[in-house]
């Protein structure tokens, strides 16, 4: 049975510190499924399908030089009812620090209580990659400033497109 490895998260926009997470995810399994997680209440940057483009664009290369399938795509529900879709048995997620770590030892309880066959494994930060979050990413392009430090060129790109045209 192949190891699949389920990495949600809003991806808006993807950043070094997602990329840091993926290139230890590929090494883990054999199938990587990268999934956008959509919420109503929320009003992203980057649309779902520009986020799935970014995905793509980003993590299929690494995926593939590592050996491991890849797919991106998007779900509205409980991470863990998507995961099982996929036939995931793996949940990742990346640590930057002890906010993180508290939040998601929470989360992954509450996973394991619902889908106790989806095991969460904690991928912890490069320490070049700790500070970085999409949240800042966002604020710093959006204020003018320089973001190539932060994420994959094809999304600074992207990035600064966005910006401009606002």
């Amino acid at each position: 049975m192949p190891r699949i490895a389920f990495y949600p998260g809003s991806f808006d926009p993807v950043t070094n510190g997602h990329l840091d997470v993926v290139q230890h995810a590929v090494q883990l399994c054999e199938r990587l499924v990268i999934a956008v997680g959509i919420h109503p209440g929320k009003k992203p940057l980057f649309s779902a399908g520009e986020r799935l483009e970014m995905l793509e664009e980003v993590f299929a290369p690494v995926a593939g030089s590592a050996g491991c399938a890849f797919t991106a795509t998007t779900f509205d529900d409980l991470a863990v009812a998507a995961a099982r879709r996929h036939g995931a048995t793996i949940m990742i997620r990346g640590l930057r620090d002890g906010t993180d770590f508290d939040y998601e030892m929470q989360l992954a309880g509450m996973n394991a209580a619902m889908a106790p066959d989806v095991h969460t494994v904690f991928v912890p930060a490069s320490p070049l990659a700790r500070p970085i979050t999409a949240t800042l990413v966002r604020q710093i392009a959006a204020m003018g400033g320089v973001v190539a430090g932060f994420v994959p060129q094809p999304v600074e790109l992207r990035l600064q497109a966005k910006f401009a045209a606002a």
